[in-house]
């Protein structure tokens, strides 16, 4: 009976089911804004991202690599260790950085290096990017922004990457929305960010 059955299931063309495509895994990489800084677990972007598009449709995994305080030039020096740290390579990066450049005033020319080359890394890995830009403090000096905010639309262009123009739109400044240091996002400053984000997320992973 075995053998029979086996044999109309070869005639009728039967194969094995085709195992499932993986989950999207997606890395958030970036300083305090992407980690969570002040919010308890579960709470900060990644892990509401993920949340997220889950709710959505997209049965992706977030990977939480950010880390508060970071320049650009630490995230570049560990962006090697943070994708192998990974399970398999991400499908795709959202590239969070630039905000403790600005308030510690470096030069825009070095940030916009070390994002350089973090953006050729990820492009010689094949893996598909999308920028967070990040605006200057309003108190700075109007020459320090107009030479740090194009950093941003210029190294997209370059890439050929897609760019969020601002990751704390709608967020920034808006006190209902922010911590009391006035920088960081409460849990409805997070999930208004989440929100924003949202589309060309999907649309970056759908690329």
């Amino acid at each position: 009976m075995l053998r029979t059955l086996s044999a109309l299931l070869l005639l009728a063309g039967a194969s094995p089911v085709a195992a499932a495509p993986p989950r999207p895994l997606i890395l958030a990489f970036g300083d305090s804004l992407t980690a969570g800084y002040g919010l308890g677990p579960g709470l900060g972007f990644a892990p509401q991202l993920q949340a997220t598009l889950r709710r959505n449709g997209v049965a992706a995994t977030v990977a939480d690599g950010g880390v508060s305080g970071d320049t650009s030039a630490a995230a570049q020096a560990r962006l090697g260790w943070t994708l192998q740290g990974l399970p398999r390579k991400p499908d795709l990066v959202i590239v969070e950085l630039g905000a403790n450049d600005m308030l510690r005033g470096l030069d825009p020319q070095v940030t916009a290096k070390n994002l350089d080359a973090i953006l050729a890394e990820l492009k010689r890995r094949n893996i598909r990017v999308l920028l967070a830009g990040m605006l200057a403090s309003r108190n700075l000096d109007p020459g320090y922004r107009a030479r740090f905010e194009p950093i941003y639309p210029s190294l997209a262009k370059r890439y050929d990457a897609r760019l969020y123009p601002f990751f704390m739109d709608g967020v920034a400044q808006n006190r209902a929305l922010l911590q009391g240091d006035g920088m960081h996002p409460t849990l409805r400053g997070v999930q208004t960010v989440v929100t924003r984000i949202l589309p060309m997320v999907t649309a970056t992973l759908k690329d």
